[in-house]
Parts: structure tokens; C-alpha cells; sequence
């Protein structure tokens, strides 16, 4: 049996029909950029996400850059981001001149250390950049305390947490911006590069529109220097199109999440995942920690048997070649250089069938010797 980490084929054979009349529509339209697609996607992700404004973007990169553009952050500010995650959370910082602040994460969940970030807190701290990892929220409640004792924003990296909650609210709706990635492996996915910014702010929604066309209202006459972050007109259709099964999508990869822990619980040798308390677990990934140096071992033991997976990540960021001037080597963060030397993400995506993920699990179990 093949269990693949990541197959799109059955999802986009299901709704391919329906997929090439949106592309037709558009395609005899004319209409490629920030047209009645983008504008009617925008209304139905703002409504799904209980927020006020919802601006369709160019990837999810781009949607971090925008919101840390539009609160001003620049040359000697600081944002503080964990440091394990993918690069774009804090290269978007350092592409503004802005310094990245790396903080160390909690094990139980991969999540930015609220704990951590606190200490890291100085007058030039311009933002907190919490990252929604794997699928499950930061703890918001403590992240919104610092927020409000420093009078600090709060830019959430949602990019693998559509459709997760954090005490029944939306991710992304706790601060002046929530950040999201239609990437297509992601649990709303696109058909190539596309991504969102959502916020309650008036001001600033309106300063992301601007920003999103070089800076520029009316059209040549430039307010700000922004960016071409325009999302397409074909990416905001099909994405309109996908966003009614998204919770159905979600309520899989919850099915399939629960057999993994039943099939693998109580297991020497790896640590499980968990959804904490006050969460709703999207399970982008299902990533666990192989202990004992095993990992790739294990992950091998599992390639020969079918089943893909994959690291995410290998390297935490403050350990990068690239930011090697911003950190003191000797003082890395701990648990993010723990995790990125045991962390491993199996196979959850919602159209595997029960079947798959015991197979999937059995392989897991034998790699371990436990079958």
C-alpha cells in the first residue's frame, strides 16, 4: 500500500468540473486582478473568520510582509517570533530592516513560549509575531496579556491554522492581524500561491488595500511605497469554490488524527501530539518526535514501506546561516533545536481513508520495533 504525505489528486479530481467553469468564467471575463471574484472570496472568508475586513493577497509571505509594512515596523525595530517555524515568519522582518527576536517554544504544542517571549520584551519591540503551528493555535490569552501590559500588536502567522479556534474564536482574529497562506497543501488550498490578511481595524485594512498596489490611491498617485501583493482573480474564484468543505476537510483530518493516537499511544520512543485545552485542532500536519536519534531511522523503516512523511523543520531559524549576526550561538533556543532534531509529520491529509492511517500507524509501530 502507498500512503503518500500529501496527495491533491483525489480533492481536485472532485471538484474539477466545477474548478474549470470558475476558470472559464474568469478566463472569458477578462477580469485577472481584484475583480468581483476577489471581492465576493474576501466577504465569504471575512464572514467564516468573524472578521471585519479580509484582504486577498499574493501568497501568505506577502500577507505577513503587508501587516508588519502597515503598523510601521522599519529600520531598529524589533518583532519577536519563534524560532521554530518556516522562514517566511521572520524573514518578512528582516526584509524590512527590522531585527527578528528569536524565542524559544513550548514542546507540548510547537507554539511560541508566551513565558519566553515576555523576557525578550524591550523598548524597541514593535510587534509579536505569534506562529499558529501544525494547526493549533498559541496560547492567545497569555500572548494577549503581553500585547496589552506593553501596548505591543499582535500579528498572527496563520498560515497552517485556517479554521482552527482558540477558545471558540477564529485564529487570526485575536490581533491588528491575522496572516493566512492558500498554498496548496494547506487546509484551504489554492492552485498555486495566494494568501489572505484579516483584521477588525478599518485604518489599517484600508492601508493594506493601498499597500497591496505599490501604495497607490487613486491609481499613480502613491500615498506609501508598497509592494505588488495583489492576489489573482482565478485564485480568489477557485478558492471560493473550495471554502464550503472546509470544515469538512478539517472534521477528516480530526478523524484521521484521533486513529493515530489510539493506534500509537503509550508508545516508547516517540512522543504524541495533543490538542490542548481551549483549542480546535486543524491538524494541518500530525507531527510527532522520534526519540533517541532515531528519527532518520525510522523515517527510512517508513519510506520502504509506502508511507511519505516529512521534517518540518530540520533547523531552527536562529540556528540559520543567514541570521547568524542577530543571535549570541551560545544562548539558542532549546526546545526549538530539540524539536527540530525529532519532530516528524506522517500522513493526515482529509482524503486518506481509515484503512491508510492503521497502515500507516502498523508501519510506524514495526519501524519502532513494536508491531
Amino acid at each position: 500500500m502507498k500512503v503518500p504525505l500529501l496527495d491533491l489528486k483525489v480533492q481536485n479530481s472532485r471538484i474539477r468540473d466545477l474548478a474549470v467553469k470558475k476558470f472559464s468564467k474568469v478566463f472569458d471575463s477578462c477580469e485577472f486582478i481584484l475583480g468581483g471574484e476577489t471581492e465576493f472570496f474576501e466577504k465569504s472568508v471575512a464572514k467564516y473568520l468573524g472578521a471585519k475586513h479580509a484582504i486577498g493577497v499574493s501568497s501568505g509571505t506577502d500577507a505577513i510582509l503587508v501587516a508588519l509594512m502597515a503598523i510601521g515596523v522599519g529600520e531598529g525595530d524589533e518583532v519577536i517570533c519563534p524560532s521554530f517555524t518556516f522562514f517566511a515568519t521572520a524573514g518578512c522582518v528582516a526584509r524590512l530592516g527590522a531585527r527578528p527576536v528569536f524565542v524559544d517554544i513550548d514542546l507540548d504544542d510547537f507554539n511560541i513560549s508566551a513565558a519566553a517571549a515576555r523576557r525578550k520584551i524591550t523598548k524597541k519591540t514593535r510587534a509579536i509575531l505569534p506562529v499558529h503551528l501544525f494547526g493549533q493555535t498559541a496560547n492567545m490569552d497569555a500572548i494577549a496579556a503581553i500585547s496589552c501590559e506593553f501596548n505591543i500588536p499582535i500579528v498572527e502567522d496563520c498560515a497552517q491554522s485556517f479554521g482552527a479556534k482558540w477558545r471558540d474564536r477564529q485564529s487570526g482574529t485575536f490581533g491588528i492581524a491575522g496572516c493566512f497562506s492558500f498554498y496548496p497543501t494547506k487546509n484551504l488550498g489554492g492552485f498555486g500561491d495566494a494568501g489572505l490578511v484579516c483584521t477588525d481595524d478599518d485604518d489599517f485594512a484600508e492601508k493594506v488595500k493601498i499597500l497591496r498596489v505599490h501604495g497607490a490611491k487613486p491609481r499613480y498617485f502613491h500615498r506609501y511605497i508598497g509592494g505588488n501583493f495583489r492576489i489573482d482573480e482565478v485564485q480568489s474564484a477557485l478558492l471560493t469554490l473550495k471554502l464550503p468543505s472546509v470544515d469538512g476537510h478539517i472534521e477528516n483530518r480530526r478523524r484521521n488524527a484521533e486513529i493515530y493516537l489510539n493506534e500509537l499511544t503509550a508508545l516508547p520512543g516517540i512522543v504524541l501530539p495533543r490538542e490542548l485545552d481551549g483549542n480546535f485542532h486543524t491538524w494541518n500536519q500530525f507531527t510527532v518526535r522520534i526519540l533517541n536519534g532515531r528519527r532518520g531511522e525510522i523515517q527510512q523503516a517508513l519510506e520502504k514501506e509506502g508511507v511519505g512523511s516529512g521534517v518540518y523543520y530540520p533547523l531552527p531559524l536562529d540556528a540559520q546561516e543567514c541570521f547568524v549576526d542577530l543571535v549570541d550561538g551560545k544562548n539558542l533556543t532549546k526546545n526549538a533545536a530539540i524539536a527540530a532534531s525529532e519532530v516528524l509529520s506522517l500522513p493526515v491529509y482529509p482524503e486518506l481513508e481509515p484503512h491508510q492511517i492503521l497502515y500507516a500507524a502498523k508501519a510506524l509501530k514495526n519501524a519502532l520495533n513494536f508491531g
